[in-house]
């Protein structure tokens, strides 16, 4: 067995989100912040720019995952965060890009990730290589995007004060 070695420097990039995968205490956390300016910016865009950039997410992130992972010796390196941003940009995706309502999302999205139920502990335990990295928050993320948008469509409060 080879000894793990340095990922390349442009796979590292992608795979930390910018070298937020890198930041000391919560990687996971720091990696989905990453994506709320992103998550933003796209929903000013239109729905199928914020599909298609999320799409590129989803296919490079895998790709930079498994490539970052295999070469950290690692199978599902902490330092890896591409796949909170995409599991991120999924929670969001069907808004409200408002900075109230993408909060909303991003705790969601957090919650399921790290509770983990049903499907995605066993995605998480089951599929290997960089598709089991990014399976698993990718769910994540259209599970959040369905509570977010069920939470909107209730008659609460937030609904008559115009910040969701």
């Amino acid at each position: 067995m080879s000894e793990p070695r340095r990922p390349p420097w442009g796979i590292t990039l992608i795979a930390t989100s910018l070298g937020a995968g890198l930041l000391p205490g919560a990687p996971g956390t720091y990696g989905s912040l990453s994506a709320l300016p992103v998550a933003f910016l796209l929903g000013r865009l239109g729905p199928a720019a914020y599909a298609g950039c999320t799409l590129g997410v989803v296919v490079v992130g895998t790709w930079a995952a498994g490539r970052f992972c295999a070469a950290s010796g690692q199978p599902d390196d902490q330092r890896v965060v591409i796949d909170e941003v995409a599991g991120c940009l999924v929670a969001l995706s069907l808004g409200p890009y408002t900075w109230p309502g993408m909060l909303l999302g991003f705790g969601l999205f957090r919650l399921l990730d790290i509770w983990k139920p049903g499907p995605l502990r066993w995605l998480d335990r089951h599929v290997r290589g960089g598709v089991g990295v990014m399976a698993d928050d990718v769910l994540a993320g259209a599970l959040a995007a369905l509570c977010l948008r069920g939470l909107l469509l209730l008659p609460l409060p937030w609904a008559s004060w115009g910040i969701l």
